[in-house]
C-alpha cells in the first residue's frame, strides 16, 4: 500500500492594511523642526506680540492718515498701504521666530542632540528654513488681515480697500516676512547669538541703507537699493524704479539664500 504523499503547507501572512512608506530624510527633519517650533512658549508669545503690535501700529498709522485727510487736502489712502507701512516695525518681532529657531539651540546645547538625530547639518538648516518660511508666511497673512480689520474702520470714507489690491498687498507682506525670517535664520546660524543677530539685521535692513541714502549721492543710493530692506520695500510698494517689483523680490530672496549658505558653511566647519 502506497504511503500517502506528504503535503507541505506554507503559511501565508494575513492581509492587513498596507503600512505607509517611511518619510524621506528631509520630510522627517521638517517634521522634527515643526514639532520643536510649536513646543516652546516663545513661539506663541512672539506670534501674539506680532498680532498685538500689528493692530496697534496699523491703528496708529490709520489715525495719522485720517487726521491728515482734511477738506482742504482730500485724499484716499488704501488699507493695503497701511498694512505695508506697519511692517517697518512689526517685522522685527516676526523675524525673531527665525533667529530664535537656531540661536536658542546653540545657547542650550540642544543642537548637539538635533545633529545626532539628523547628522546632515545642511539638511537640518534646510528643514528649519522650510518650517520658518511656512510659518512666517501664514503669520504674515494673519497679520495682514488684522491690519486690514483695524485700519479700514479708522480710515472711514478716506480709505479704500479694493479687493485685488488689498489681497496683493497682504500676500506681498507675507512673502516679505517669510524671506526675512529665513534671512534671520541663516544669520543666526552664522552668529549664534540672538542679540548680535538682531543688531546685524537692524543694521542691514534699516540703519545702513538709510545712512547711504541720506546724503542724496546717486552712487550711494544705488548701493542702498541692493540691501535687503530696501529691495523688499521696492517690492512691497510695487515701485517701477530703480527696478521692477519682481527684481526687489529676487534680491531679497538672494540675500536669504546667501544667509542660508553662510549658515550651512558655519555649521559644517564649527562645532555645535
Amino acid at each position: 500500500m502506497n504511503a500517502p504523499s506528504a503535503t507541505t503547507t506554507r503559511s501565508t501572512p494575513a492581509a492587513g492594511p498596507s503600512s505607509a512608506p517611511p518619510p524621506g530624510p528631509l520630510a522627517g527633519a521638517v517634521a522634527a523642526e515643526w514639532t520643536k517650533l510649536w513646543s516652546v512658549r516663545s513661539t506663541w508669545w512672539t506670534m501674539l506680540s506680532a498680532v498685538l503690535l500689528t493692530a496697534a501700529t496699523a491703528g496708529q498709522l490709520a489715525i495719522y492718515a485720517a487726521n491728515a485727510n482734511t477738506d482742504d487736502d482730500p485724499g484716499v489712502v488704501t488699507v493695503g498701504s497701511i498694512v505695508i507701512d506697519s511692517l517697518e516695525l512689526t517685522q522685527y518681532v516676526v523675524l525673531a521666530l527665525g533667529l530664535l529657531a537656531v540661536t536658542v539651540e546653540f545657547g542650550t546645547g540642544t543642537l548637539r542632540t538635533t545633529l545626532r538625530c539628523t547628522p546632515s547639518r545642511g539638511r537640518v538648516l534646510l528643514a528649519k528654513a522650510v518650517v520658518i518660511a511656512a510659518v512666517t508666511f501664514v503669520l504674515g497673512l494673519v497679520l495682514g488681515g488684522v491690519g486690514v480689520l483695524v485700519a479700514a474702520p479708522v480710515l472711514g470714507e478716506g480709505g479704500a480697500a479694493p479687493l485685488g489690491g488689498t489681497l496683493r498687498d497682504v500676500t506681498a507682506s507675507a512673502a516679505y516676512l517669510a524671506l526675512v525670517g529665513v534671512l534671520a535664520l541663516g544669520l543666526g546660524a552664522v552668529l549664534r547669538s540672538p542679540v548680535l543677530t538682531l543688531i546685524v539685521l537692524l543694521a542691514g535692513l534699516m540703519i545702513v541703507p538709510l545712512s547711504l541714502q541720506e546724503p542724496g549721492i546717486a552712487v550711494l543710493t544705488r548701493i542702498a537699493d541692493g540691501f535687503p530692506g530696501v529691495a523688499g520695500g521696492h517690492f512691497l510698494a510695487g515701485d517701477t524704479g530703480p527696478y521692477p517689483p519682481v527684481v526687489g523680490l529676487l534680491l531679497l530672496a538672494a540675500w536669504a539664500a546667501a544667509a542660508l549658505a553662510a549658515g550651512r558653511a558655519a555649521l559644517r566647519h564649527r562645532d555645535a
